[in-house]
């Protein structure tokens, strides 16, 4: 895969009226121009965000970040308002996507340091192999966070297994989340660009002699950093860890979209005459936020709400490429995030103090990390033109880990047994033909202990505890709510329909619903969902 370098036209807040007819015009365009039968191998594209919440897409509530293609996507498609990804972090939640089965039941699905061995099991069966085995070509290109090799990570030489011994046709993937070293890309086994003169180098424990860290050098940032995260220095930013060399190799922050944007073109355009699978995970708003300087600006909340700007922008290129492609009627489109949103996560990049009052989660409590609900329900839009009639909103219950048996319904095949234990085949929810969703959602917040069950309104946080790791001023402004966070060996039940905010722990007054909400989420715990709602 090559680059193919975009000029990108500025965005700025004085042209959003513009922008927004423009948008307008480009899915009125396409939505004029579908036939209403339902192709029967649509091309699949999951467009995932990066710590993204509930509240911050126009259509979901937003006020101060425009998102005029998401908002148009959800016009023309669905929206679904109780949809969730299955963990607060992004490593579980990716996790369940690509494998059909909740983070918790593997002990090493967590979040994982940047020289982790690859997660997922090569020989088992995924969600983006039965997409290659029913004749799709397939390829992820963005964020990876899954872990690659199997143990210590020569970089300067074949990097594997990762994303394509699990089926990937193509792979160009950044290795961890952005905050990490090695700030470089891999494509397909290699690091891209890699001058052998000039090896790269990488180190978890502790810095290599000379090299600048955060730390050590605070007048090179542009902003500063908590202690994990002034380790080396990339682009006026310190990140987590430390590495020397691979100067050639290294990603320019500012350049991550449009190049990615770039390479998501060309696998398009190379496979519009045949169905494909495109895994399209990425960067925004994890931190650190350096959004492209035509984004500057584009939002009302500073760096964080210009960097969600960004991301989409990279939706509407998507919609625009599949359209001059011809294939925009024949493309399945998702939109969500791997979690909720955060502010202060390691960087003093203002996120607080430019948010304005910015909620995040929209209505809901809490973020990332923790197992409220503003920690996993996340925006979740579905377009298909002439098949997903559009302005539909549902409010059925849907988890990220449903994708793969709705896949499966949609290719119109059966999973070998053992496989998606926890997914559903809620593909008729995903299409908005049904409004019946899944009877219960599971939330796993930070570890693997910390978990929240929503069944019909209730909500039962059994455990509550948040890790000590993460600050209280983490999920400052995701919710003005200030009820006291949880404590330990105290249950939490909340009637979402009545308090969707979770600010009035009701369990003393429902010691029945308690009770058997605890029997089903202790059976979560030991047996998979599959078993569960074939023994009802």
């Amino acid at each position: 895969m090559t680059y193919k370098k975009r000029t990108l036209k500025s965005v700025s807040a004085p042209l959003l009226p513009f922008f927004s007819v423009m948008v307008a015009a480009l899915f009125l365009f396409t939505a004029c121009n579908n036939e209403s039968t339902t192709p029967d191998r649509p091309n699949v594209i999951i467009i995932y965000a990066d710590d993204i919440g509930f509240g911050d897409v126009g259509v979901y509530g937003s006020e101060l970040i425009p998102t005029p293609f998401m908002d148009e996507m959800a016009r023309t498609g669905l929206k679904m308002t109780s949809s969730y990804a299955t963990a607060s972090t992004c490593t579980p939640s990716r996790y369940s996507i690509l494998t059909g089965e909740y983070a918790f039941r593997n002990e090493r699905a967590q979040i994982l340091d940047g020289d982790a061995p690859l997660l997922i099991d090569p020989d088992g069966f995924n969600i983006v192999r039965m997409f290659q085995e029913t004749g799709y070509r397939t390829s992820i290109i963005g964020k990876w966070h899954l872990g690659l090799g199997e143990g210590e990570i020569d970089w300067n030489g074949a990097i594997k297994p990762g994303p394509l011994e699990l089926g990937f046709d193509e792979s160009f993937i950044i290795p961890t989340t952005t905050d990490r070293v090695p700030t470089v890309y891999v494509n397909g086994h290699y690091v891209k660009n890699l001058d052998p003169d000039d090896p790269l180098f990488v180190n978890y424990r502790e810095n290599f002699e000379g090299e600048p860290t955060g730390a050590s050098h605070p007048e090179m940032l542009r902003y500063l950093a908590d202690d994990q995260h002034s380790g080396s220095i990339l682009d006026g930013v310190s990140r987590i860890g430390f590495q020397k060399g691979g100067a050639s190799a290294m990603w320019d922050d500012e350049m991550m979209s449009m190049d990615l944007v770039d390479l998501a073109e060309e696998f398009i355009s190379e496979n519009k005459d045949n169905p494909f699978f495109l895994f399209f995970p990425l960067h925004q708003n994890h931190v650190p936020r350096m959004p492209n300087e035509k984004f500057v600006g584009s939002s009302v909340t500073g760096l964080r709400g210009d960097h969600t700007v960004e991301f989409d922008w990279s939706v509407g290129e998507i919609a625009r490429i599949l359209e001059e492609q011809g294939i925009r009627d024949n493309t399945l489109i998702i939109i969500s995030s791997d979690n909720g949103p955060i502010f202060d996560d390691g960087y003093d990049d203002g996120a607080i103090e430019n948010a304005h009052g910015h909620p995040a989660s929209g209505p809901f409590r809490g973020g990332k990390y923790t197992a409220f609900e503003g920690a996993t329900r996340v925006p979740f839009i579905v377009n298909w033109p002439g098949v997903v009639q559009p302005g539909i909103v549902s409010d059925a219950k849907f988890s990220q880990v449903d994708l793969m048996a709705s896949f499966a319904s949609l290719l119109g095949i059966r999973l070998p047994d053992d496989t998606g234990v926890d997914s559903l085949d809620l593909l008729e929810v995903m299409l908005g033909k049904s409004f019946d969703g899944r009877p219960h959602i599971l939330q796993q917040g930070a570890g693997t202990d910390h978990m929240g069950l929503r069944v019909g309104d209730w909500k039962l946080i059994p455990n509550p505890r948040v890790p000590n790791w993460v600050s209280p001023k983490h999920n400052a402004r995701e919710n003005p709510i200030s009820t006291p966070m949880p404590t330990r060996n105290t249950k939490y039940l909340f009637n979402l329909a009545e308090d969707p905010g979770e600010t009035t722990n009701v369990a003393e007054l429902h010691p029945e619903v308690v009770e058997e909400m605890m029997q089903l989420y202790e059976r979560i715990l030991s047996e998979n969902d599959i078993t569960i709602l074939n023994s009802r």
